[in-house]
């Protein structure tokens, strides 16, 4: 059993969010419609929300991000540049972040009445933003920036290890 003290629960939360949301954009590109109320109250006038293509590529990068999130703590993730793996997963995390903050910045203002909400969202769909997705998606950049930070404080320690068990070689 892992204590929840195990700094890995970051990368696996992530995982989990990104898969979970693939798994909606899946259902959503083969036609299932439960839900897309919450999106907006005039889905159809949104033609990206309609191309199916576009659904399921989008399907396919949270998928990705999944497994960018179990790369930070899986063994094969080691094998990556890590340089790269950081900086794309610190990116994700920090665009997931300023993505959900400001829309739910932005529509707690529609919500409250001290900004016009457009019409192809409308106020259903926007107190679903607020209340729903826009928290969903600011958990998502702050796990994934967890997940981050971890993931360098872990490799920080094993290059430590590292070098003082190539310093003080065994006698």
């Amino acid at each position: 059993m892992r204590s929840s003290q195990d700094p890995r629960w970051a990368a696996y939360g992530a995982a989990i969010w990104a898969f979970a949301f693939a798994v909606v954009s899946a259902y959503w590109a083969s036609g299932g419609e439960f839900g897309r109320e919450t999106i907006a109250a005039e889905i159809a006038q949104i033609p990206l929300a309609n191309d199916p293509v576009v659904v399921w590529a989008t399907a396919g990068l949270k998928a990705l991000a999944g497994m960018l999130a179990l790369a930070l703590v899986r063994p094969w993730g080691r094998s990556l540049p890590q340089r790269v793996l950081v900086t794309v997963a610190r990116a994700a995390g920090l665009l997931l972040t300023l993505y959900g903050g400001a829309n739910l910045v932005d529509h707690g203002r529609m919500v409250a009445g001290l900004r016009d909400t457009p019409k192809v969202l409308g106020e259903q769909a926007a107190r679903w933003h607020l209340l729903l997705w826009d928290p969903v998606w600011l958990l998502g950049g702050v796990l994934f920036l967890a997940a981050t930070q971890h993931h360098r404080a872990r490799m920080a320690r094993i290059k430590v290890v590292g070098e003082a068990a190539i310093s003080d070689p065994p006698a």
